[in-house]
């Protein structure tokens, strides 16, 4: 936070943190946005796929691709800040929260993808990591409030994290609804992906 600033002002010292980018960074920030727009990707697909082959989803279905989309969006604003004006910042004990949650989301996600055919299995393991996500999502907000309150973050960075959080509740809640009520509309789409092979 940074006295007499407007948040546009804010915005654009943000944002022009591209400028700053060196090899490493441009490596990070690419594999872990194209590695969560493959998920979007993936979930949009299919239901896209479905639905355009008469697949009838349950509207909260739909909520998966939406909290994805809103969740990609926003980590692609926060990695700015993540690689330029708050990397050593992060690497103060951040970044370590950061790759826990992160396991936890992409593990979680695995999991309730394996729910469909081993539900016996897959069930408690998928609660426990996405309960886990959130829990470390906490502690990291902890951390980045107290950056906020002393001056050491931004209205850019504080906003992209409500953004993620806010898409990933929608997705893994809307995903682990669908998989609670019987994943209507999959097993009807799957041979149609089948076919595209």
């Amino acid at each position: 936070m940074r006295p007499n600033t407007t948040f546009l002002e804010e915005a654009y010292l943000y944002f022009s943190g591209f400028k700053k980018f060196d090899l490493q960074d441009w490596l990070v920030y690419v594999s872990w946005i194209g590695l969560m727009s493959g998920l979007l990707v993936a979930v949009t697909g299919f239901l896209y796929v479905g639905t355009v082959n008469g697949v009838k989803f349950p509207a909260y279905a739909y909520n998966v691709a939406i909290g994805t989309f809103i969740f990609v969006f926003a980590i692609a604003v926060d990695t700015i800040g993540h690689r330029t004006l708050y990397k050593k910042a992060l690497q103060e004990g951040e970044a370590l929260v950061h790759h826990m949650t992160i396991s936890c989301g992409i593990t979680s996600c695995l999991a309730l993808c394996l729910c469909y055919n081993h539900p016996d299995a897959f069930t408690i393991p998928a609660i426990a990591l996405i309960i886990m996500s959130f829990f470390y999502t906490a502690i990291d907000e902890t951390m980045q409030w107290d950056r906020y309150l002393s001056g050491r973050s931004d209205r850019v960075e504080m906003w992209s994290h409500f953004f993620i959080i806010l898409g990933h509740a929608i997705m893994v809640g809307s995903w682990y609804y669908w998989f609670s009520k019987g994943y209507q509309g999959v097993a009807e789409t799957l041979p149609y992906l089948q076919n595209l092979g």
